[in-house]
């Protein structure tokens, strides 16, 4: 029988995979914190890397770990497989009996691959896979080898290509509908949802920036719409999704989305996120919540064309609504 070092993969990292760990290590407030951001970085390159050199398709900008905010937060280190899930990749520096497993990446995985990186942080070597983490410290000798990966991502390919996909596939919004009074199930009127006082402060003046509002010719009335949001709070877990479309008159859309409480909630939760990724899955705009914030916002331009999705986060739960104009 082989051992357990016979399956080892080595592999290069790359000096794009270092400068991108050394920048995103510098942007963290302490040391310590710059060295756990370092490590993930490089364990998540080097994965990507050795999967897309094996066929299989990755977004390195989609996780949580290419996140600035999430990543000053948790320990992560995911990696985005395109049509499958999140994979976890854990850095090791030294070659030990486990690898410790953070709390916040137990579950919303669909494996763990574990990476020993070199000194000089110009090799790694893929130790091994394990499909489940289910304590903090996951045995290197459960670890099966990094072929098993391959198989396993496969495997999940071909379920998630299944006829049974196609119809559990969310369909986006279609914003260009809203500018004509047609609204999507799930989306209520403003009013609706909060009280009428409630409603005319969800979107105040505020909306949009001064220097914004100087140069609008406000063409038509606001749509607004809002959606209740579950992210599984104690009492009542919800919170309410807002969407404000301003059309202007060069067919720009400016868009303002709030994430506000609901019920007889006063504030946010601390460390609610919203965010607003691209067509690549990318995040492009994000804000957090801290201990006494009752709202977060964010705003931006859209057109024509134009394909993007909204998250909210929780801890381990999140929404995503997928929009389209």
């Amino acid at each position: 029988m082989n051992s357990i070092e016979d399956r080892f993969l080595p592999l290069p990292l790359t000096e794009a995979a270092r400068h991108t760990s050394e920048q995103f290590a510098k942007e963290q407030p302490t040391a310590e914190k710059g060295e756990q951001v370092r490590l993930n970085t490089l364990a998540v390159s080097v994965v990507n890397d050795y999967l897309q050199l094996m066929g299989i398709p990755t977004n390195l900008t989609a996780g949580d770990s290419w996140n600035p905010i999430v990543r000053l937060c948790a320990d992560v280190a995911d990696l985005e497989v395109i049509g499958v899930g999140r994979l976890e990749c854990r850095p090791l520096l030294n070659l030990s009996p486990t690898c410790p497993i953070p709390p916040e990446v137990r579950s919303e995985r669909i494996g763990y691959v574990v990476v020993l990186l070199s000194e000089s942080f110009r090799e790694a070597t893929l130790l091994g896979f394990s499909p489940r983490a289910a304590t903090e410290e996951l045995p290197l000798t459960q670890l099966q080898a990094p072929e098993a990966l391959l198989a396993h991502l496969h495997q999940l390919q071909h379920s998630v290509a299944g006829p049974q996909s196609v119809a559990a596939r969310k369909t986006a919004v279609n914003l260009s509908r809203w500018l004509d009074r047609v609204f999507d199930t799930g989306w209520q009127a403003v009013e609706t949802l909060l009280s009428s006082e409630e409603s005319s402060l969800a979107f105040s003046l505020r909306s949009f920036e001064p220097s914004e509002a100087a140069d609008l010719e406000r063409p038509e009335t606001p749509i607004k719409r809002v959606k209740s949001i579950d992210l599984g709070m104690q009492g009542d877990g919800s919170v309410g999704l807002f969407v404000e479309l301003r059309p202007q008159v060069d067919r720009l859309i400016n868009i303002c989305l709030k994430v506000r409480p609901t019920g007889d909630r006063r504030y946010l939760p601390p460390n609610l996120q919203l965010m607003v990724l691209d067509e690549s899955g990318a995040v492009f705009l994000s804000a957090q919540s801290r201990s006494a914030d009752n709202y977060l916002q964010l705003q931006f331009r859209g057109e024509p064309g134009d394909e993007f999705s909204v998250k909210v986060a929780l801890g381990d739960v999140s929404i995503t609504e997928d929009f389209v104009f």
